[in-house]
This record gives C-alpha cells, sequence and structure tokens, in this order.
C-alpha cells in the first residue's frame, strides 16, 4: 500500500463526493506534486463554459490532497485562503490540474495550482494555502 493510498483509506469518505460528482481523476500525487483531469462536460455554467467554481473546486482539491500528503498522518489540512484568476474559457474535453508546492512547513503548506486545457493552455491559476491542524481534531 502507498502512502496515498494509506492516507485514502483513513479518510472518512475516500477522495470525496464533490471529486466524483466532479469527475476528478487523480494521475499523480506526492507532497511536491498532484496532477489530475477533470472533463469540462457536466461542469459548465449556463452559457456552456466551464464554471470557475469547477476550477476553483478542482484547485482546492488537489492543494489539499498535497497539503494531506504532506501532513499524514499526525496532521491534516484545512483551507484557509485561495484564489483564482481565470484566464480563458474552456467549453469541451478535458482540463489538467498540476498542484506545485511552494511551501511545505509544519503548520501550513500553499500550492500553485495551474488548470490547462488539452491544447496546453493554461485555463485558471490558483493559489491555495492550508494550515496543517492536529489529525483529531477534524
Amino acid at each position: 500500500m502507498t502512502d496515498v493510498d494509506a492516507l485514502l483509506a483513513a479518510m472518512p469518505d475516500g477522495a470525496g463526493a464533490l471529486n466524483r460528482k466532479l469527475g476528478v481523476e487523480v494521475l499523480e500525487a506526492s507532497a511536491d506534486r498532484v496532477v489530475a483531469t477533470m472533463p469540462v462536460e457536466g461542469n459548465t455554467q449556463p452559457y456552456g463554459l466551464l464554471h470557475g467554481g469547477a476550477s476553483v473546486a478542482l484547485a482546492e482539491s488537489l492543494g489539499s490532497i498535497g497539503a494531506a500528503i504532506h501532513a499524514f498522518p499526525d496532521k491534516a489540512p484545512v483551507g484557509v485562503d485561495i484564489n483564482a484568476t481565470h484566464h480563458r474559457a474552456a467549453t469541451e474535453g478535458t482540463v489538467t490540474g498540476t498542484a506545485t508546492a511552494i511551501h511545505l512547513g509544519r503548520t501550513s503548506a500553499a500550492y500553485e495550482i495551474v488548470i490547462t486545457n488539452e491544447a496546453g493552455k493554461r485555463i485558471c491559476t490558483s493559489r491555495i494555502t492550508c494550515a496543517l491542524v492536529d489529525a483529531s481534531r477534524v
């Protein structure tokens, strides 16, 4: 069993209901880098564009997964700040999010998340900071 498998097994709902609803598939996961895909279809706003909230949910999931791996097993991540800049629209296909650690500390972890379309063009840039709290508190 890998550290990622052990982490997911320790969580009450694995990767989480929202990730399942969004169709998020984690391809790679470590404390330093997390990569996942998400379909545009089913995650659009009324005009047929990828919903900005879906991009932010993907970004938060990736940063939180990386922070959880970093903190496991004694601590757990709790998001305290997230921001996003939406650069261009996506109307079809799959987007890929790549979270890269920018700080891995004792009490906090921060990630930059870049979401791209199938052509490799940047759709969204996000940054998340997670507090690392005693795992028994969550």
